[in-house]
Order: structure tokens, then C-alpha cells, then sequence
């Protein structure tokens, strides 16, 4: 495999592939650009498909240029948004950019990656200066974004400061003179405005390289911390592994592909499921860790072996009835959102067993004894009298 089809690899967009051809041949290392809002502490699987591009490009002898947006997180990016988000504090974005650079270094090379904080640029600029760099843009070309345009035929309001975010991610490539921005494909629209701002300022235009959006754990929605469907990189060993045994067959091809660069493997669809659960959680932790994770997998699920097993400890709620209780264990004990309406079909489906015995009856209580409360197929609680 050539350097530049090493460095394509897995990418779902370029623009163009002919450009950063030529920009490999410059004969010196590139400024590759990831930008970052640290608007929750913590990063999950979604977040390391473009973090690890941008090892990648570390591991070619390019300079990894990791802006951490503590100005653009405060307005939040619109992108995919069809409400405004709640915007934080300068004091809030530090400190998630605290937790978030550390999680990062789990995929970059630290001493290979600059870190920039955005706000060195925009906390000194004068509103004329603001004024003029809103002049590049004309409200048309914001328009033309899909969620913004969606927004405005269902009569939803667009707040004025969104409408900046494209164009502050675009001045981070001008200050810092950015060769290439890596982004999901959602970002395709603020790399762009990026490339435009660059020509205007009489520098070579940036590559657009956008990744593949990872699918939560529910299958339909992109990964994300409040929906409650995310595998963050924190996560102890056997709880990641459990989380991607979860996941449905269909999705795991879409893994293989995304986070491995593989096709699903031929065999028992289990086993590739374990092998990918095994894999991503090595990356995140260690061989050993990983090891230990599929061992304990093994004795809870496939021996059947829960009472042994070591398992979250769960106390319920002033409820007891069942699909109360599965919903909140879900909460508290794997950060995973269920409505009633999931517990029931899990219920109905025969996966929630207490003890071995499957409940049947959604109207059924929790026995008042201590005991093992299987939730689905891959997760158990072991719950307090």
C-alpha cells in the first residue's frame, strides 16, 4: 500500500485526492488540521475514526494539529442540528478540554501533536475585525446548509451567532495554515468555507478529508453521549466489550468496515462479534484487559455461569416493577438509555431473566431477595434486597 492510499484509507470524501498528491510531493511534513469542541468531557468511538486519520498522517511524519475550540464550543456547531444547542461557559469548555485532551493521547502521538486553543485568535479580535471577517460570507452561502434550510421551511428559528460557527472553523485553517482538515461528512460545509478563506487570504487551498459517521449502538442514530447509544474510550474494559457484544448483526459489518478497515470475517457471527468487541477494546486498554473481558463475557453469557460472574451491583428503586427496574439498572449501571417500551419488548422477547427464570408477565415485580437480573443478551445487574 502506497503512503497516499494508506493515508485515504477508510476516508468517505477528498477534495480532492489530485491535490494532496501534490502536496505530499512539497517535500516536507504537512499541517494536518482536526478540529475539536469540547462540549462534554468525554470521547467515544465516533470521535476516534478522525483521530485516528490523524494518526495516521503522525505516522507518515506530518505535524498533527489538534484545535481544541474553546471559542467555536461556545456557540456549538449547528451541523445536523435541527434546534439550537445550549451554549456553556468559557469555564465549562476548559474544563471538558481537559479530560478530552488526555483521551485523545490514547490514539495521537503526544509528542508528535500540537494542541491549539482557537480562543488565542478570537478572544483579541474587535468587533470591526469580526465585522470584516463576516464580510467573506454572504448569508446565501449559509443558507445553503442543509439543517439550517431545514429548519427554515419547518419555521424553527436560526439563531444569528450560528450562523458564525462555519466561519470561525474556516479562519482556524487560515490562522494556523492548514494543508489538510480531516472532519466526518457532516463537516464538508465549514472545510469548505475553510478552502474558500484560505484563497481569499492568498494560501494554498486546505484538502477536505471527511470520515465515515459512526452509527450509535442503537443502529440508526450517530453515536452520541445524550442519546445514550455511545462506547467512550474511558470506559472499563469489560463494560466497552459488553457494549459492542451489544450491537445488532447488521451494525457489526458497518464496525468491521469503519473502525477496522476489514470485511466481516466468514464463520459463526458470534465469534466475529467477540473478535471485534476484543479488538476495539485492546486498542483502548491492553491485550490482557481484553483477554479478561472476553474471558468474563464467556463465563456470564456463554456458560450461563452469572452467579459467579462479576457483574455491576444494582440496588432499585422505591419501584419494583420489572420494566422500572430495567430501565434504570440500563442507566446506572452501562450509562445506556431504554424507554418502558424497550424493557417490555425485552421482557415480551423472553431476554430479562431473574435468577435464570425469564420473566414473561411486563407487569411482573422484582422479587425482594437478592439475586442476578439478566437484562438482554449481553448485560446483567447483580441486584441488592
Amino acid at each position: 500500500m502506497s503512503d497516499i492510499q494508506f493515508l485515504l484509507r477508510g476516508c468517505a470524501k477528498v477534495i480532492s485526492e489530485q491535490e494532496l498528491a501534490e502536496k505530499l510531493k512539497l517535500g516536507r511534513p504537512l499541517r494536518v488540521k482536526l478540529g475539536v469542541d469540547p462540549t462534554a468531557p468525554d470521547i467515544h468511538l465516533g470521535h476516534s475514526i478522525a483521530l485516528s486519520k490523524l494518526r495516521d498522517f503522525q505516522d507518515q511524519g506530518h505535524d498533527a494539529i489538534l484545535i481544541i475550540g474553546d471559542f467555536t464550543a461556545m456557540i456549538g456547531d449547528p451541523t445536523g442540528r435541527s434546534v439550537t444547542r445550549p451554549q456553556l461557559t468559557h469555564d465549562e469548555v476548559l474544563e471538558n478540554a481537559k479530560s478530552f485532551q488526555e483521551q485523545a493521547f490514547k490514539i495521537l502521538d503526544r509528542e508528535r501533536a500540537t494542541i491549539v486553543f482557537n480562543g488565542e485568535w478570537f478572544k483579541g479580535m474587535t468587533f470591526q475585525e469580526v465585522i470584516k471577517l463576516n464580510s467573506r460570507v454572504t448569508l446565501q452561502q449559509m443558507l445553503v446548509r442543509e439543517d439550517f434550510r431545514d429548519r427554515l421551511d419547518r419555521g424553527q428559528p436560526i439563531r444569528a451567532h450560528e450562523i458564525q460557527y462555519p466561519i470561525m472553523q474556516g479562519w482556524d485553517s487560515v490562522m494556523i495554515k492548514a494543508d489538510v482538515e480531516l472532519g466526518g461528512t457532516d463537516q464538508l460545509f465549514n472545510i469548505m468555507v475553510g478552502r474558500d478563506l484560505q484563497h481569499e487570504e492568498g494560501m494554498a487551498r486546505q484538502v477536505a478529508m471527511t470520515m465515515p459517521i459512526l452509527e450509535g449502538l442503537d443502529g440508526h442514530q450517530k453515536m452520541s453521549k445524550s442519546l445514550g447509544n455511545y462506547v467512550a474510550l474511558t470506559d472499563p474494559p469489560a463494560s466497552m466489550f459488553g457494549k459492542l457484544m451489544s450491537i445488532s448483526d447488521e451494525l457489526m459489518v458497518r464496525y468491521y468496515d469503519i473502525l477496522l478497515h476489514e470485511s466481516l470475517p466468514a464463520g459463526h457471527p458470534m465469534e466475529a462479534k467477540k473478535s471485534l468487541a476484543r479488538r476495539i477494546t485492546a486498542r483502548f486498554h491492553s491485550e490482557e484487559l481484553a483477554g479478561q473481558a472476553l474471558e468474563d463475557f464467556n463465563t456470564r453469557f456463554s456458560a450461563r455461569d452469572l452467579a459467579q460472574a462479576d457483574l455491576p451491583v444494582f440496588t432499585p428503586g422505591a419501584s419494583r416493577d420489572i420494566l422500572s427496574v430495567v430501565v434504570e439498572a440500563f442507566a446506572a449501571c452501562f450509562q445506556t438509555t431504554r424507554s418502558r417500551s424497550d424493557a417490555r419488548r425485552l421482557v415480551e422477547g423472553g431476554s430479562v431473566q431473574w435468577n435464570g427464570t425469564k420473566f414473561s408477565d411486563p407487569k411482573a415485580l422484582l422479587p425482594s431477595e437478592p439475586g442476578v437480573l439478566k437484562l438482554d443478551k449481553t448485560r446483567a445487574v447483580r441486584i441488592n434486597a
